[in-house]
């Protein structure tokens, strides 16, 4: 598999396969049952989905219990994670490759990205808005780091591995029909359901 930018590379190899194993269990299933709950309680109809970077698909396994009939989609880049993934999905909803080369076969209700643009090299962010938009017949939800400025930070070590921006503000100034339906933020200490500081954005065709 060929790769664009050093990010991808980095994702789908051994970080990439380490990742798995300190993101799974019941715990984080339970954080992300109740942030879910919260982040699309202003959404309606939500009977597919497709996860940008879904890993393992805890996410997707969370919304599952929230809307037991829905169809599920994922891509991941990485191929260990990606073979988990299809054990929850099945083979044919999976795209085990780039986002990048992800090309909109078939529109969904929501189109999900949870910690995963701040990962993208920051100039492939646009095939990226443009993925996320393309592939969704309502609502998108994104789920990242914030900050007001663009800002590179290191991460686990890494340099050029991490970068905070405002993502929502940026995908709502290129596509003007998207309506920010709701907003909110997941703490790190939350005593009982915590998450990753993610702020979190609901935008509506």
């Amino acid at each position: 598999m060929s790769y664009k930018t050093e990010q991808e590379k980095f994702w789908a190899g051994e970080f990439g396969d380490d990742y798995i194993g300190r993101n799974k269990g019941d715990e984080l299933l339970a954080s992300n049952l109740n942030f879910f709950s919260k982040a699309l309680n202003s959404a309606s109809n939500l009977d597919s989905v497709i996860e940008f970077g879904a890993n393992i698909g805890m996410n997707l396994k969370a919304l599952k219990l929230l809307y037991p009939h829905q169809e599920q989609f994922g891509i991941e880049i990485n191929e260990k994670a990606a073979t988990e993934l299809c054990r929850h999905l099945g083979e044919k909803n999976v795209f085990n490759s780039s986002i990048f080369d992800f090309k909109v076969e078939k529109k969904v209700s929501l189109s999900l990205i949870k910690g995963v643009l701040i990962h993208i090299n920051p100039e492939m962010l646009p095939n990226v808005y443009e993925a996320l938009y393309n592939a969704s017949n309502k609502y998108i939800l994104i789920c990242e780091y914030y900050n007001p400025t663009p800002v590179e930070i290191s991460y686990r070590g890494h340099a050029e591995r991490l970068f905070k921006r405002d993502f929502c503000g940026e995908l709502m100034e290129t596509y003007s029909d998207l309506k920010l339906v709701d907003y909110g933020f997941a703490y790190k200490r939350d005593p009982s359901f915590p998450q990753d500081d993610i702020t979190w954005f609901l935008l509506e065709k």
